[in-house]
């Protein structure tokens, strides 16, 4: 059993990712006014002493405890660790994302130290949340006129109240609202922030104040218990979780070899430009977490990474992924394939015929992680797999016309394994989730791409409402049909969409693979030239097609292809209504 402390933007993630083990679990908030959607989670709210959280966890069998609670709560940090020592449990920290301290900005220990370095101040707008105007009391008496920017809600506003402040000295946060608008109103000449980190929207607090020209000061985060196991992401709390309560997710979680390129490549630099060799790095994910991967180094810019695949049914688990790493003159950062490292022969992938097949993706892996610790350096990556040629042809390589190895591949950095059976039961689990939000809505999609871009068109939608299939369209509907959601919408990307339109329900490429004379088909009656038909033939990818399907006959192609996708479809939708929406190379929507 897991105990999380949350009420913040990390407790809503860490939800999410254990909600995907059907496990049991707690959630906890101090004031219980942060609403979730839960299906295996029990949420209980108050604030608890070191003491009742001991007698909590023994009465509850907790085995361990994930702290995603705010930076500066600091109590409770407090609380977790004695209790956690006592009971003899690891804690998790889930901890934001911080952007660097800006010399710009007057960095403050803590509150006093901030009212002292305030205190010459005419005007200030305190963001530090309506806890912290009892520590503000001070400066007020100092004749320092202080604005509290609190949370519109009635706890807080009483909690205001409480403390005399006026309405006059409060403003609101809104979803939508303009920081500079509100530093128009106030014109203060100084601004009061925590150190909140990326979700706690700091970024845009002090890009508007410096527009202004406004003076920030800083509360720095306290530090937290040394015991505490940090990570700071979805993944690396995943990971860690995986690892101290193995029993807590029925499958474990892996690394894409785009991944174990990325920490081969930072291990290999960094014994190159510091003579030391790292038994483990900290690689920087896409999604700007970072994880703790163990590496191996041969000698001087040579280091190994072993392929964890989790319970993937990967062929390429506890293969070595090899980089060898030499310095270039300049910035410029060169990355080749070298043994077992497929080739590409023909058009259609992201980079052309004779480059190494070697992704979009983990190439900029490769670079950020290289420019975030060696930014003014220049170097050449070179890619390797032994073993990589043989193991290639139990791959869907061959087929693709990618030669003499493997692929290095992946988009998040991380593989989430599922059984089907699993991968189904967890599905059914978000639609419950779904449902429980109350949107009469459901918005299906294939993975983290094309769920960012319908995020972003159904923009009003509570993020409950957005479900990911993986290739179990069919199943999918199925099951939003059974839950009686009136409103379905299916985001599908052109490679899946082209599968769905034959009728293949499940578009997995074990099941089914492209079929150029059905595309061409397609193509046919899209009203396509002739030219543009034959060129079905020559394709390997299906998005190739956004490039041969000339303007004129885009929309009635994407017309064709979204007619036939909902024929699939609608015999699993019974009367819920279906709106398919295609989803562009560039992130446009057809519908």
């Amino acid at each position: 059993m897991i105990l999380v402390f949350g009420g913040t933007t990390e407790g809503r993630i860490a939800v999410k990712e254990l909600e995907e083990s059907g496990s049991l679990y707690f959630y906890s908030t101090h004031d219980g006014e942060q609403h979730l959607f839960v299906s295996n989670g029990v949420i209980i709210s108050g604030a608890m002493t070191a003491e009742g959280m001991e007698t909590f966890c023994r009465e509850n069998d907790i085995r361990l405890i994930i702290d995603a609670a705010h930076p500066f709560a600091s109590e409770l940090h407090s609380n977790i660790e004695k209790a956690s020592k006592q009971i003899k449990i690891h804690v998790i920290r889930f901890e934001r994302i911080y952007p660097k301290r800006d010399s710009r900005f007057i960095w403050c220990e803590d509150f006093p130290d901030a009212v002292e370095k305030l205190k010459g101040a005419k005007r200030i707008l305190s963001t530090a949340g309506v806890k912290s105007i009892g520590k503000l009391k001070e400066l007020e008496k100092s004749g320092v006129e202080v604005f509290h920017r609190i949370l519109n809600r009635e706890s807080s506003i009483k909690l205001a109240n409480s403390e005399g402040v006026d309405e006059a000295h409060l403003c609101y946060y809104s979803k939508e609202e303009d920081q500079s608008k509100v530093l128009e109103e106030i014109n203060p000449d100084a601004v009061l922030l925590k150190e909140s980190g990326f979700s706690g929207g700091y970024t845009e607090k002090v890009e508007a104040a410096l527009k202004k020209g406004i003076k920030i000061f800083v509360i720095k985060r306290p530090p937290l218990p040394e015991e505490f196991i940090t990570v700071n992401g979805p993944y690396g709390m995943r990971r860690m979780v995986e690892k101290l309560l193995p029993e807590f997710y029925p499958l474990h979680s892996g690394l894409t070899t785009g991944s174990c390129a990325t920490a081969a490549t930072i291990a290999a630099a960094q014994s190159l430009v510091t003579g030391s060799f790292p038994d483990s790095v900290n690689l920087l994910l896409p999604d700007g977490e970072t994880i703790n991967v163990e590496t191996f180094c041969t000698s001087l810019g040579k280091a190994y990474v072993v392929k964890d695949s989790g319970d993937d049914p990967d062929v390429t688990d506890k293969m070595e992924i090899h980089a060898e790493v030499s310095l270039l003159e300049g910035s410029e950062i060169e990355i080749v394939g070298g043994e077992g490292v497929g080739k590409i022969t023909l058009p259609g992938f992201d980079y052309p015929p004779g480059e190494a097949a070697i992704n979009k993706g983990p190439r900029m892996m490769i670079e950020d992680n290289l420019r975030e610790l060696f930014p003014k350096r220049g170097f050449r990556v070179t890619v390797s797999v032994p073993g990589g040629a043989e193991i290639a042809h139990r791959t869907f390589n061959p087929r693709l016309g990618i030669e003499g190895g493997i692929s290095i591949i992946g988009v998040s950095g991380i593989i989430k394994p599922f059984s089907e059976e699993g991968f189904i039961n967890s599905i059914r689990k978000c639609m419950e989730v779904a449902k429980a939000s109350g949107s009469e809505r459901v918005v299906i999609n294939s993975g983290a791409k094309s769920e960012g871009v319908l995020k972003s068109f159904y923009s009003s939608l509570p993020p409950q409402a957005f479900v990911q299939y993986g290739n179990k369209i069919g199943d999918t509907i199925a099951i939003a049909n059974e839950m009686g959601f009136k409103k379905i919408s299916l985001g599908i990307m052109l490679g899946k969409a082209v599968k769905l339109a034959e009728g293949n329900l499940d578009t997995h490429s074990s099941n089914v693979t492209m079929n150029r004379d059905f595309i061409a088909s397609v193509l046919r009656e899209a009203g396509c030239p002739k030219e543009v038909v034959e060129s079905a033939y020559t394709i390997t990818l299906a998005r190739e097609l956004w490039d041969i399907v000339p303007m004129e006959t885009m929309q009635s192609f994407v017309n064709t292809i979204i007619a036939k996708c909902k024929e699939a479809c609608a015999p699993l939708c019974g009367k819920a209504e279906l709106t398919l929406l295609l989803i562009g190379e560039n992130g446009s929507v057809f519908f």
